[in-house]
């Protein structure tokens, strides 16, 4: 079943709360970068000149030669001696709030959707969990050299079928991220997911907000009639 292109208008028919206007960019600077910085070990790390295994012995006698004074071979200036200012261990982990996570997800799929590159199906599944299935089944949805779909769970089936199909990724509503949103070509969200995604934009949340004062007012006037 070919995808349907999700237009701007179609989002917020749904309760996405697309951002039309330049807010989010920096925020998605923010997210994308702390979630590449937490990915990074920190592992690396090279000796000092106190950690080589290098004799104490002078190379040669401090007068006389008519060379440079030289204390011990482990000196940085030496080959094989200890580096100056290498790396050492150490965490790269970036944090960033709920609300900046919210407003860069809200960007990032916003822009996706006013370009043209997020579409809906009714349903995926692959039945009999084969690769060549699979791959039929994303070309009929949509063409992209990379495919990421987006629905509220996948079966067992499906999963297995897409797991070795490595320019395209399945991902629940619930776990999909900004820099997913970014990464893929094409975005095939499943009908079911939308709720998810209007959920997590924020969008129902506000107009719970909205609602809760009115709903308030209502039984104070009821209180006092």
């Amino acid at each position: 079943m070919a995808g349907k292109v999700i237009t701007v208008a179609a989002a917020k028919k749904a309760n996405i709360d697309v951002i039309e206007d330049r807010r989010g960019t920096q925020a998605v600077h923010e997210v994308v970068t702390a979630m590449r910085a937490n990915r990074r070990s920190g592992t690396a790390n090279t000796k000092t000149r106190g950690e080589v295994k290098h004799s104490n012995k002078k190379p040669w006698r401090q007068k006389g030669t008519g060379r440079a004074r030289a204390g011990r071979t482990a000196s940085p200036i030496w080959r094989g001696g200890g580096v100056a200012f290498g790396p050492r261990p150490r965490s790269y982990a970036k944090q960033t709030n709920k609300s900046t996570k919210r407003l860069a997800f809200r960007k990032a799929l916003s822009e996706r959707i006013m370009a043209g590159d997020v579409v809906t199906v009714a349903s995926f599944k692959v039945a009999d969990g084969k690769t060549k299935s699979f791959v039929a089944a994303v070309k009929e949805a949509v063409e992209g050299n990379k495919v990421l779909i987006i629905a509220r769970e996948f079966d067992e089936s499906t999963f297995l079928a897409g797991r070795n199909h490595v320019s395209t990724l399945l991902m629940s509503a619930a776990e999909v991220n900004t820099e997913n949103l970014l990464y893929f070509d094409k975005i095939v969200v499943v009908k079911g997911a939308l709720e998810i995604l209007a959920t997590r934009t924020g969008a129902a949340s506000e107009e719970k907000a909205a609602a809760a004062p009115a709903k308030e007012e209502e039984k104070e006037a009821a209180t006092e009639a």
